[in-house]
């Protein structure tokens, strides 16, 4: 069985206009008609268009947000610049290249891992189906080699082909004929049948955002935000509310400012060049009291970076970036299914607390398309605090709880100033110390008395005392760390996990709480300068010794790295 017991993982490549990418989604989908768990990640060159891809799909018997340690097979429709994603691809002795010997030989850096290489003329094969293509007789092989039902791959290629629908089942049948004397990589049972959903971590926070209320959205198409913005376009109008395309990042922060001055929620979507552009309108956010959400899918940087690949490196800027003390919330979600919460929960942080929100999601996250157990969601809309006209009105009164009435532009008797500069209670510009201080206090009140509950983190593990290990992280490095977590506690090492969701405002008495009795933390990121880790240092009291696991992008981590580094841990 591979490194993953219960999963298979395989990975499919090529050029551009191959056609992976589409393979990989009916893999996905077949997998899906069968009952299996699964998830289905790419990568890809920084080229606008065309250029080398990959589609790396898992099938499980269990939910997970992984990758595997390894992958079973790379089947390539030609190896042109696949070389590229060797280290994302890693390979082993007991896993299989697939290759169109007509397209020349696997790139050394495959052919080293010891795999074995299986020459198969995917193009000829093709040719004896009218309309044939290669990378539907390579998905047919892929089934064929997990061993899921023909039935299921042909449902699938039916669902997803308009045009060519017969000559792409047939190709696909004969792929699966190729594997049929091979046992290489059979799945094991399905898991038992329960309601499912497939999706992508955009999708999800569209969803996530609409079910919050968000009825208003202006953004700038960025990767790998644009699904978001693609997914909530149509979405959007079925509800009776907009989506504008704005010239750039800076009108899209302040087109939804004004949205939501004027009382409808709403939201942007953005990567870490646009957040850039973004924080000085945030600012004005945090001083008018206007609640806007952020949705921030990471990708490598600084600057364009590389635009198609995952990283967590715009922590700091999210949490500290604005200039001036300016409160604000900060949400990660933790799993693919739970960017649908997270930014729901966050669009009602906004609303109720009168602040901008960020949620910080990935690449690895936003792009990944997977079959998940129904997310979890709240089910209702938060609505803002109002005001009502009647005795002279305080846009900025100072509530015990720092929330003070919004009125609706245009309502007679409750004019007010909504600017960036510091004012009175009125809202009325204001250089008074004393009035800065009143309205600084109220701003942070806001913050300070948010309840969380459950939401703040995720937590597994640390039962009765159980463990002295404690795992933090958060993101998209959750998924990782709890699958090498299960199989350290497999081998007799029990670590906790604390998969911090609330990011901003920090809760310091919850994370004590979450680590008593722990001796030794590890945190795990995936940004080069450990900024989690330092944002963990300045906001809490970290217990025992603590240990850092960070890389950058674009390399996501491994079950097998987490799990190996508390076995070291678990022998101190």
């Amino acid at each position: 069985m591979h490194p993953g017991h219960g999963s298979v993982s395989v990975a499919l490549a090529g050029s551009g206009g191959a056609g992976v990418m589409t393979a990989g989604n009916m893999l996905l989908e077949a997998a899906a008609q069968a009952g299996y768990y699964s998830l289905m990640t790419r990568t890809s060159g920084p080229q606008i268009r065309g250029g080398e891809a990959a589609a790396m799909v898992r099938v499980c018997s269990f939910p997970t947000d992984a990758q595997d340690d390894r992958f079973a097979v790379l089947a390539a429709i030609d190896w042109q610049n696949i070389g590229r994603f060797a280290a994302e691809i890693p390979l082993d002795s007991s896993s299989l290249l697939i290759g169109d010997p007509a397209q020349g030989d696997p790139p050394e850096l495959f052919l080293k891992s010891g795999a074995r290489y299986l020459p198969l003329p995917l193009k000829a094969l093709a040719k004896q189906i009218e309309g044939g293509w290669p990378n539907m007789v390579a998905l047919g092989v892929l089934a064929g080699l997990m061993r899921l039902p023909a039935q299921a791959v042909e449902r699938a290629v039916a669902r997803s082909m308009k045009k060519g629908r017969e000559a792409g089942i047939n190709a696909a049948r004969l792929g699966m004929a190729q594997a049929a004397a091979r046992e290489d990589f059979p799945l094991p049972p399905p898991p038992p049948k329960t309601v499912r959903w497939l999706i992508t971590g955009n999708e999800a926070a569209g969803l996530g955002a609409l079910r919050g209320g968000v009825r208003f959205v202006a953004a700038y198409p960025i990767t790998p935000a644009t699904e978001l913005l693609e997914y909530m376009a149509p979405a959007l109008a079925k509800l009776g509310g907009t989506l504008v395309q704005a010239e750039d990042e800076l009108a899209s922060i302040n087109m939804i400012l004004g949205a939501s001055y004027g009382g409808a929620p709403a939201l942007t979507a953005t990567s870490g060049p646009g957040l850039s552009l973004m924080i000085e309108a945030l600012g004005l956010g945090v001083t008018a009291e206007i609640p806007v959400v952020v949705v921030d899918v990471m990708r490598t940087g600084p600057s364009t970076g590389i635009a198609t690949k995952s990283e967590q490196a715009d922590l700091n800027i999210a949490l500290y970036g604005l200039h001036g003390d300016a409160p604000h919330v900060v949400v990660a979600p933790n799993s693919l299914a739970d960017c649908l919460g997270a930014t729901e929960w966050a669009v009602h942080l906004a609303e109720s607390l009168q602040v901008p929100a960020i949620v910080l999601s990935d690449q690895y996250f936003g792009q990944a398309r997977a079959v998940v157990d129904v997310p979890v969601f709240q089910d209702r809309v938060v609505a803002r605090l109002t005001a009502k006209n009647g005795a002279a009105y305080k846009r900025y009164a100072l509530t015990e709880s720092g929330v003070s009435p919004m009125a609706l532009p245009g309502t007679p008797g409750l004019a007010y100033t909504a600017d960036g500069l510091e004012h009175n209670e009125r809202g009325i510009p204001s250089s008074q110390a004393s009035d800065h201080l009143a309205q600084m206090d109220k701003r942070a009140r806001k913050l300070a008395q948010l309840d969380p509950g459950e939401n703040w983190a995720s937590q597994e593990g640390g039962c009765d005392g159980e463990g002295d290990i404690a795992v933090l992280t958060f993101g998209s490095c959750t998924g990782p760390v709890r699958e090498g977590i299960a199989r350290a506690r497999a081998d007799g090492v029990a670590a906790r996990l604390v998969s911090l969701r609330l990011l901003s405002p920090a809760q310091p008495e919850r994370l004590k709480q979450a680590l008593a009795g722990v001796k030794r933390v590890l945190v795990v990121e995936q940004n080069h300068s450990g900024q989690f880790l330092r944002y963990l240092r300045g906001e809490y009291d970290l217990p025992g010794e603590v240990a850092s696991l960070r890389r950058p992008g674009p390399l996501p981590f491994r079950p097998d790295e987490i799990y190996r580094r508390l076995l070291e841990l678990g022998r101190k």
